[in-house]
């Protein structure tokens, strides 16, 4: 559920009203008896850990909070490549009583955490509490280096990439219909390689998760 992007630094003094709205949204497309994921995300640019706040605790904490109030069921704090205030935003997701899940990323090109760097960060989190770790917004063919590093941990572990590509001036172009098929064939080769939590990323639309409901999962399109 979109809530990546409503927070302070955003929306400014709307934010609460736009995340409340994006969570009621979400419940009343998929009904009452689905698991509802709010994501929290890093405060500043998700490829850029250096920008990452010295104190980035209270942001956090009313973030997590705020979705707790909206009604979501886990919170996933999600596309962080700085470990530091990774772990802070699951201390404050877990503060909440909420199932909390954390996804690192090694950025489009796997250059700002490595594996080893992400397999470290998944076993902090485990300390902590969370009840799954993944890898994100990495290039698909990156994903199984990440996963070797995760695959022991005793929670679920998972992974969801990136279609398309960065363009030179920043916006994201998305993956062709083409490529869908070389998406899920990566997809059932994280699942062989431990993957138990599998979806898609930036540049990424709905025919790639319904040709993964269709081969991980036997849904119809």
């Amino acid at each position: 559920m979109n809530t990546f992007r409503t927070q302070p630094r955003v929306l400014g003094d709307s934010w609460r009203s736009v995340l409340k709205a994006a969570v009621d949204l979400a419940r009343e497309a998929l009904g009452p008896e689905a698991v509802l994921a709010g994501s929290m995300a890093p405060l500043e640019d998700c490829y850029r850990p250096d920008l990452s706040p010295v104190e980035p605790r209270p942001e956090h904490r009313e973030m997590a909070g705020a979705l707790c109030n909206a009604g979501v069921d886990i919170l996933l704090c999600e596309t962080f490549p700085h470990v530091g205030e990774a772990l802070v935003a699951v201390e404050e997701a877990l503060g909440t009583g909420l199932e909390t899940w954390v996804a690192f990323t090694g950025g489009p090109d796997g250059s700002l955490l490595s594996p080893r760097e992400v397999g470290e960060a998944g076993r902090r989190s485990l300390e902590l509490g969370v009840s799954a770790v993944l890898v994100n917004c990495v290039a698909p063919e990156l994903v199984l280096a990440y996963l070797e590093e995760l695959k022991d941990l005793p929670v679920p572990v998972g992974a969801y990439a990136n279609g398309g590509h960065l363009s030179e001036s920043g916006p994201w172009v998305s993956a062709t219909e083409e490529s869908i098929a070389d998406y899920v064939g990566w997809a059932l080769r994280w699942v062989e390689a431990g993957a138990t939590i599998v979806g898609s990323c930036c540049g990424t639309g709905v025919g790639h998760v319904a040709a993964l409901n269709q081969q991980l999962r036997g849904g119809s399109q």
